[in-house]
């Protein structure tokens, strides 16, 4: 078994994997001041073979840790975006390799915090800590296969814990 450290979320940490969406910057005052616009947070990228952009809310099951990681996916014909609707912390597991575990990472996100998994980035399924931790997703619907899943080897099956 391997144990994975948790690491906080930042832009440069998570770069490798995609982007960090984050409301800390500074925003656009909208609708004569009673709005603030945090804009352009990500690149949406859900072309490839017809792909059209897919807004939806996922809402969560709670997960305890120690986490086992046992299995990765990949998008292979776009990004997914995930941002929680809610202040609660949550975590974002990926690896540019899921043979090699040596380039996994898990990151600590806030609730104000969300990531863009760029296309074909590998990463666990969302996890949470709250059983209805919603999450506003976007990401690719239409033609092809947008999903690949790799199930690790026992010998290679890794731990998440804080």
């Amino acid at each position: 078994m391997i144990s994975l450290a948790v690491t906080p979320l930042t832009p440069e940490a998570f770069a490798p994997f995609g982007e960090v969406l984050d409301t800390r910057g500074d925003p656009i005052l909208i609708n004569a001041g009673f709005a603030r616009r945090h804009n352009d947070l990500c690149t949406v990228d859900v072309a490839p073979e017809g792909g059209a952009t897919n807004v939806s809310i996922f809402v969560a099951k709670a997960r305890t840790l120690p986490l086992l990681i046992t299995m990765m996916e990949r998008h292979p014909l776009g990004s997914q975006a995930f941002m929680p609707l809610q202040d609660q912390p949550w975590l974002a597991v990926v690896c540019i390799d899921p043979a090699d575990p040596s380039t996994f990472r898990a990151f600590a996100c806030t609730g104000r915090q969300g990531v863009n998994y760029a296309r074909d980035v590998w990463h666990f399924p969302l996890v949470t800590f709250a059983d209805g931790d919603r999450f506003m997703v976007v990401d690719r619907k239409g033609p092809g296969n947008n999903l690949e899943e790799r199930f690790l080897p026992q010998d290679r099956h890794l731990t998440v814990s804080r």
